[in-house]
């Protein structure tokens, strides 16, 4: 669906790290689920010119989940039409972590990190930040989602749950965040 619009990155929450608290058994359930949709979506993606990427901390989910998500990174490499990233044990904080702690091993002295060097140290290196972050089931926070990128992203917050966003609601956002000025901290 956001394909039709022209959205060349789209980046979904499947899986924070902090998920990890539910109970086992809706747990595993989620895993599975993943694990389904994920080997049924490359034929999908593969015709529609979906590349498909996964960020977070793969070695951390069960085998089966991780093989079919490097499947799906590898057999879509080549696609250029949409990069669908899909979070999965994915925690900004934990992120920033990540690349903290790489910069400290690398031995990058505190007074010379530059946002740079943190921007290529992140999951997303090499894609841009999101301009538009819509968030689904009548919450109104980020969940630990992005944060660093998150700066300057316009919110979209509406009470439709996620399997119930449907091209209705896909245009419903749009609009609104077309109706926006963007400063990015100028006043205009």
């Amino acid at each position: 669906m956001f394909i039709d619009y022209g959205i060349p990155y789209l980046t979904l929450y499947a899986f924070s790290t902090e998920n990890w608290k539910r109970p086992p058994t809706e747990v595993l359930g989620l895993f599975s689920l993943m694990v389904d949709f994920l080997d049924k979506g490359v034929s999908f993606a593969l015709e529609h010119g979906i590349r498909f990427q996964a960020l977070g901390h793969m070695e951390e989910l069960p085998p089966p989940l991780q093989k079919v998500v490097s499947h799906a990174v590898e057999a879509t490499r080549g696609c250029n039409r949409l990069t669908a990233s899909v979070c999965l044990n994915y925690g900004a904080r934990a992120e920033m972590l990540h690349v903290i702690r790489g910069l400290v091993l690398k031995g990058v002295p505190a007074s010379d990190i530059t946002e740079a060097m943190i921007n290529a140290g992140l999951y997303t290196a090499g894609m841009p930040d999101p301009d538009l972050i819509i968030r689904t089931g009548g919450e109104q926070r980020l969940s630990n989602f992005l944060l660093w990128q998150a700066a300057y992203a316009e919110f979209y917050f509406t009470d439709t749950l996620w399997p119930d966003f449907d091209r209705n609601e896909i245009q419903k956002a749009l609009e609104n965040y077309s109706s926006r000025q963007r400063r990015f901290g100028a006043i205009k």
